[in-house]
């Protein structure tokens, strides 16, 4: 592996106000081949030999590193809560930041960042590649460049900050990160945002989409920093068993769980699997369903097979993604609330996560 420099710095091409940090935490954009043929995360320095376009920049570019790079495989809920803080620190410092990660766990890290970053006045993008930066095809140039010009990007009137939220970038689409599913593995638009519209589309300008975007916080940024991982996700099949459920749902400090259940929110209606619920809500586990389908949303209520959930105490998740849902839950548990105040805040929409009727 090539040795672990200290962070470059880009000078702009013109001198600028504009100043945009770049934190990279790995993935395949920086990736190269190792003498086995395997792809090995490198050091950013193999990114800038690769991309001397970043000089072109019409801003100054910074790096730093999160620590050595790994692949989003990797990625714990340690390293979010390090971007958070990271993010907080050199908040003053510049005008908005690119997160340069991995793309299997990129909407994950997006969504949690959602949360964390409260009162997030700046643009976060976050963006990676499907094929590394050395490749022929390689989509890393655009998508770190345009990424850069998004973070950097303010409104032509009164020159605020055009997307003041978490968000991640990706084949021409900007899209809020915690709306944000890898749906594609070899293709280019790896991303999609299915409830959602995008925020934004790269075009031969850039396009914003400007009643789709947040407004800028009236309060100062606060970044959070606890987490709670005492959560489970139990995906439903037809031959789910008692047994597998309950092993679960009885995990002894278990104190949230993710329900992925079926088309609008239904669940079945058999007595021991509605018990196995009841026990778990009843003990201040906090529930919470999510659809499988990709598109559409939880609607519990609509048929039987889902009446039932709402007087278990099980919170519903109307059009949230699964990524989404998992972040939240361990963000509103490490608020340390009691269950019904966290079920409440659950049914809430905190960073435009959720799209309430």
């Amino acid at each position: 592996m090539v040795p672990f420099p200290s962070p470059p710095t880009f000078p702009p091409h013109h001198s600028l106000e504009t100043s945009i940090l770049v934190i990279y935490t790995g993935g395949t954009a920086g990736m190269a081949y190792n003498k086995r043929g395997e792809l090995v995360p490198m050091n950013f320095e193999h990114i800038r030999r690769k991309m001397p376009e970043l000089r072109q920049l019409n801003m100054t570019v910074e790096v730093t590193n999160l620590g050595e790079p790994i692949d989003s495989s990797n990625v714990t809920t340690d390293d979010w809560l390090r971007m958070a803080a990271l993010i907080a620190e050199k908040y003053d410092q510049y005008d908005g930041f690119v997160v340069l990660h991995g793309t299997d766990t990129m909407a994950y890290s997006a969504a949690a960042l959602s949360f964390l970053l409260e009162n997030l006045g700046k643009t976060v993008v976050f963006t990676g590649a499907q094929v590394p930066v050395g490749g022929i095809r390689t989509d890393a140039r655009r998508n770190l460049v345009t990424a850069l010009e998004m973070a950097a990007a303010r409104h032509p009137v009164g020159n605020t900050v055009r997307v003041p939220e978490v968000c991640l970038f990706f084949n021409d689409l900007l899209i809020r990160g915690n709306r944000a599913k890898k749906v594609e593995s070899q293709q280019y638009d790896a991303f999609r945002s299915e409830n959602y519209s995008p925020l934004a589309q790269a075009g031969i300008e850039l396009t914003f989409h400007d009643r789709h975007i947040r407004l800028l916080p009236a309060g100062p940024l606060r970044a959070h920093q606890r987490l709670d991982e005492r959560v489970a996700l139990i995906r439903l099949f037809p031959g789910l068993s008692e047994r597998v459920l309950r092993a679960q749902l009885e995990l002894d400090d278990l104190r949230g769980c993710v329900l992925e259940t079926y088309g609008s929110g239904n669940a079945p209606t058999t007595p021991w699997f509605l018990n196995c619920l009841r026990e778990a809500s009843d003990r201040g586990v906090v529930l919470f369903n999510v659809s499988q389908c990709e598109e559409g949303r939880v609607l519990q209520g609509r048929y039987e097979t889902s009446a039932y959930l709402s007087d278990l105490g099980i919170v519903g998740g109307d059009d949230i993604t699964v990524e989404a849902a998992i972040t939240k839950l361990m963000f509103v548990l490490g608020l340390e609330l009691g269950p019904a105040q966290a079920r409440r805040l659950m049914a809430q929409d905190l960073r435009g996560e959720i799209t309430l009727l």
